[in-house]
């Protein structure tokens, strides 16, 4: 058995092959059908082989996996190894993904499914869209601030925009807006659109009925949650997925002392983001939920309960696609077609 680390770019790959005896070998490959076919034949199915994740590593793992016996797709933010390396090239990159794959010492991350993944780059495209509309008409309300007018929030919606009063500014800040003003209107548009098929594309995956009747969670947000968790199963605990999340506090221990720090924000950032608005809207409806942030927030303020009790609201989530609960009432934690309220791990 042979351990492979692979130094993976977007038209070739150099790879390092480290035999049973020790000794290395390196060789280049293309991204083209005869290269990695050629790759394929080189390899018996008892090797290993260890890449850094990167836009084309799911593709690229698809096409090797018949191949060879493990694959290890190695998490960048976690393996340092690389990116500090004095002597960045790509024979030292494989080198060193095959050295610590020898050793099994590998900080490995998760692959999705193909829906899984297309449906996240779907959240990211909209995210991304809603930011840009954002600055869009900070934009225009910085244009009218300039001249004194102070324009209400309501500016956001598409009505408004159309009936914005634009013949007192000059001709050229007349143009400036007209653009501007156009551009917010086509967003709004995509963004309208990319909403609709989120929903449509989430609705289909499993864990969708059952993510949606927890009250707080909408369409959007379960296609969020969804896409950025995967298959739950991936997780032994709850807790396992607040650490993937990133919604758990760094600790820090050294001689008996235990510091326990702001939270590691290491996961999806959209899937925080989101996490914590539902938990605004859960804690409105939910008793359980709204009891458990106002313990927190007499003791420690607002800003950490929130965050204290959208964790405990992702253990719910944990729990709901993990069981397969759908709830008939869920400030009352009553789920469909059982007479039993339903137990949840604190």
């Amino acid at each position: 058995m042979a351990f492979i680390g692979v130094d993976l770019h977007t038209n070739s790959f150099t790879i390092c092959r480290i035999g049973g005896d020790g000794s290395e070998a390196f060789e280049t490959f293309q991204l083209a059908a005869a290269d990695l076919e050629r790759f394929c034949l080189s390899v018996d199915a008892e090797d290993e082989v260890a890449v850094e994740a990167t836009g084309n590593s799911a593709w690229f793992c698809r096409e090797i996996r018949p191949c060879v016996g493990r694959i290890v797709v190695v998490n960048p933010r976690q393996f340092q190894v690389i990116r500090k390396s004095v002597k960045k090239t790509d024979r030292n990159d494989a080198r060193a993904l095959a050295t610590f794959l020898s050793k099994d010492m590998l900080p490995e991350t998760r692959l999705k499914r193909a829906g899984e993944t297309e449906l996240a780059s779907l959240a990211q495209t909209r995210d991304m869209l809603v930011k840009s509309r954002t600055r869009v008409l900070n934009k225009i309300h910085g244009m009218f601030n300039r001249h004194g007018i102070k324009l209400k929030k309501a500016v956001f919606s598409d009505k408004r925009l159309r009936a914005l009063e634009i013949e007192r500014f000059s001709d050229v800040e007349r143009i400036e807006l007209t653009e501007l003003r156009d551009q917010a209107l086509q967003l709004s548009a995509a963004i309208r659109r990319l909403d609709k098929a989120l929903e449509e594309t989430a609705a289909a995956l499993d864990g969708f009925e059952e993510i949606t009747s927890i009250k707080g969670i909408g369409a959007r947000a379960a296609a969020i949650f969804l896409s950025g968790i995967g298959d739950v199963n991936d997780f032994a605990t709850a807790d396992k997925l607040a650490a993937y999340v990133g919604i758990v506090p760094r600790v820090a221990a050294s001689n008996g002392v235990e510091i326990h720090g702001r939270i590691t924000k290491q996961g999806n950032k959209l899937v925080r983001t989101t996490l914590v608005q539902c938990t605004l809207s859960a804690i409105r409806y939910s008793g359980y939920l709204n009891t458990f942030y106002r313990r927190i927030k007499e003791r420690r303020g607002s800003g950490k309960a929130i965050i204290a009790t959208a964790r405990k609201l992702l253990t719910i989530i944990y729990n709901t696609l993990k069981n397969n609960w759908i709830f008939e009432d869920f400030p009352a934690f009553k789920i469909k077609n059982t007479r039993q309220t339903a137990g949840q791990t604190s």
